[in-house]
């Protein structure tokens, strides 16, 4: 039952009532969720596989109220001030189990104490993970990256290709795709013949990544990318390989990338030239700052 908080002078408490005072409700979310007044005393509890956020406002609570939080989902959640200040001496981002408590200063002031793993300890912290079939391009949740994280790590693979298709990438900010001519790749690289390719790109609307063929029958693309969340140049450089067991041929390239505007951004898109033709999986992870 709802519990029935916040008490008023006079008022007389039902047993269920006083019952009530000993059990949160429990907000069960599913996406990226902005507090509200009616989460005071009651525990929010996230359950994403993708990276979400809790927003914090001002004005919205009043000074001495809690809010509990826990991140049931695999997908990393940040404790996010939006119009408030929120302060902790631990970390906003809690990985997949753990808890944490919001006081409430004053109107437009926090305070965050978080409870058991967190999400940015130490190495590479899994943010973000999804597998798609027969996709024409494939983007990562919006607020993958935040300013949790400095830098990001990308695994993507292919398993299939219905028809031979090249590929790009184009950073994303706000669930849009950048397509600004401010994109500059080079790539090289050798196949099993011991054959050199180069290719290179300025001022494009997108990175080229590279180019395959549906009968290899695995592509890898690892990569990292640095600082899309701040308002600089955003650079990325990372190793692809192909692999066509049908022809036993090999290839293998690296390349560096940048955009060379100050813009944040917090997702990226990968987009095949030919519709409907990708299958694989994606994972996503967080340098830790320490």
């Amino acid at each position: 039952m709802t519990t029935p908080f916040p008490f008023t002078q006079g008022q007389v408490l039902t047993a269920a009532q006083m019952n009530a005072i000993t059990e949160l409700v429990v907000n069960d979310k599913t996406a990226s969720y902005t507090l509200v007044a009616g989460d005071a005393g009651e525990r929010v509890i996230m359950n994403s596989a993708s990276a979400t956020t809790i927003t914090v406002n001002t004005s919205i609570f009043t000074a001495g109220q809690l809010i509990y939080v826990t991140n049931k989902g695999a997908g990393v959640c940040t404790i996010t001030a939006g119009t408030a200040t929120v302060s902790t001496t631990g970390t906003l981002a809690l990985a997949q189990f753990a808890s944490g408590v919001l006081y409430c200063i004053s109107a437009g002031v926090f305070l965050f104490e978080a409870y058991g793993v967190a999400a940015s300890a130490s190495g590479l912290a899994f943010i973000t993970g999804a597998t798609f079939t027969t996709a024409t391009s494939v983007s990562l949740p919006d607020n993958t990256f935040s300013a949790t994280y400095a830098n990001y790590r990308m695994v993507l693979t292919l398993t299939a290709l219905t028809a031979d298709a090249d590929f790009t990438v184009r950073l994303r900010a706000s669930g849009a795709d950048n397509t600004t001519s401010n994109y500059q790749t080079m790539l090289g690289g050798v196949n099993q013949s011991g054959t050199f390719a180069a290719t290179a790109g300025s001022n494009q609307t997108s990175w080229a990544a590279a180019e395959s063929d549906a009968t290899n029958l695995r592509y890898s693309w690892n990569f990292d990318i640095l600082q899309p969340q701040i308002a600089q140049t955003t650079f990325l450089h990372g190793g692809l390989t192909f692999v066509d067991k049908a022809a036993a041929n090999f290839l293998a390239r690296s390349g560096q990338a940048m955009f060379i505007a100050t813009t944040q951004f917090d997702s990226l898109t990968f987009i095949s030239s030919v519709a409907s033709s990708m299958t694989g999986s994606y994972r996503v992870y967080g340098y830790a700052n320490s």
